[in-house]
């Protein structure tokens, strides 16, 4: 019989290296029909707990190394104000007073991202709920312990979990967490807007040709030095694996949500971040979702709830919102799709 422990630290590295790869990959970034077009910057940084891609095209390659910078300058300052684990940040202002009756000061841009939280919050009846943060026993990062919480811990910060109970008075620039053990956490809802912020920088620095890749969410606008940009769509079910291309001109965004990006083994299953606000443990009908829009609003904040809800809640949400479509990866392997994504998709579906 042939001993296969020496294979185990071999397999610990690719399952890793894979976790590593983006949800969405783009694909031939500049085609060689563009050597004698327009300059390319292609940069990169690490942000909003992930890399995060720039390729914009220009006349000037100093007014696009100028544009990036500015776009990745925005970028950061928003993902530090919005991020629960800055402690001086408004975020985790808020979440330290809670239940104390404190009213704390928030930025516009905070502001406006908890309103569409909130607003997510009712649209799906619960699903997406931003006081998912209170479920802090949970531990995803690299090099955390990574285990199963126990049903007292679990069913303690399940408690905090009531996104219908924060208090926004954006008139007055304020939010209010009123109960003990609530704690916001914005990853859901945040990201996309902040990559948005980035474009619009780009674009308010006359830049009509970019793509930002956040991680797997994916914003672009106009062409790839007059091709199309090719983003590549990671297969959920076989995370080491492409299940196909989408060709993108114009302006839109991508996004996309899986099990396979934080998550470790335990009880004969893969437990990972997507998590039930009603259950406090992982989402089970959905192993993937990615979906595509004209823009943010539209599709912001949908992975957890398509995630939670499966096939028949993506049916219904896509029936009712023509301007998005979407693709689920079903616990069970099968693939649904909305029409027009399965049209212009070049793959597997």
């Amino acid at each position: 019989m042939r001993d296969s422990q020496p294979n185990i630290s071999r397999l610990a590295s690719r399952r890793q290296m894979l976790r590593m790869l983006p949800a969405l990959t783009v694909l031939a970034a500049v085609p060689p029909s563009a050597l004698a077009s327009n300059p390319t910057h292609r940069a990169s940084r690490q942000l909003l707990g992930t890399r995060v891609d720039l390729i914009a095209h220009g006349r000037s390659a100093a007014m696009l190394q100028e544009a990036a910078d500015s776009a990745f300058d925005e970028m950061a300052r928003l993902s530090a104000m919005m991020s629960r684990y800055e402690p001086d940040s408004p975020i985790s202002q808020l979440n330290q007073r809670a239940g104390t009756g404190t009213r704390v000061s928030m930025p516009p841009e905070a502001l406006a991202v908890l309103q569409a939280g909130q607003s997510l919050h009712r649209a799906t009846g619960g699903l997406f709920d931003m006081s998912i943060g209170s479920m802090k026993s949970w531990r995803f990062e690299p090099g955390a312990e990574r285990r199963i919480p126990s049903f007292e811990q679990l069913l303690i910060e399940q408690r905090g979990v009531n996104g219908a109970a924060l208090v926004v008075n954006a008139p007055q620039r304020w939010a209010e967490l009123p109960h003990t053990g609530m704690a916001l956490d914005l990853g859901g809802v945040a990201k996309l807007p902040i990559l948005e912020a980035g474009m619009k920088r780009l674009q308010a620095w006359g830049i009509r040709d970019a793509l930002i890749n956040g991680g797997g969410d994916v914003l672009y606008l106009g062409s790839n030095q007059g091709a199309a940009w090719r983003v590549g769509l990671r297969d959920a079910r076989r995370p080491d694996r492409l299940l196909g291309v989408l060709p993108l001109q114009g302006q839109g965004v991508l996004a996309a949500s899986g099990d396979y990006e934080r998550f470790f083994l335990a009880s004969g299953q893969k437990q990972h971040h997507i998590l039930d606000p009603r259950t406090g443990h992982p989402a089970r009908a959905a192993s993937g979702a990615s979906f595509w829009a004209r823009d943010v609003e539209t599709l912001n904040g949908l992975g957890t709830a398509f995630m939670i809800a499966g096939r028949e809640y993506a049916r219904d949400w896509s029936g009712r919102h023509p301007d998005l479509q979407a693709l689920l990866f079903e616990s069970d392997g099968k693939l649904w799709a909305t029409s027009s994504f399965r049209t212009a998709f070049q793959g597997l579906i």
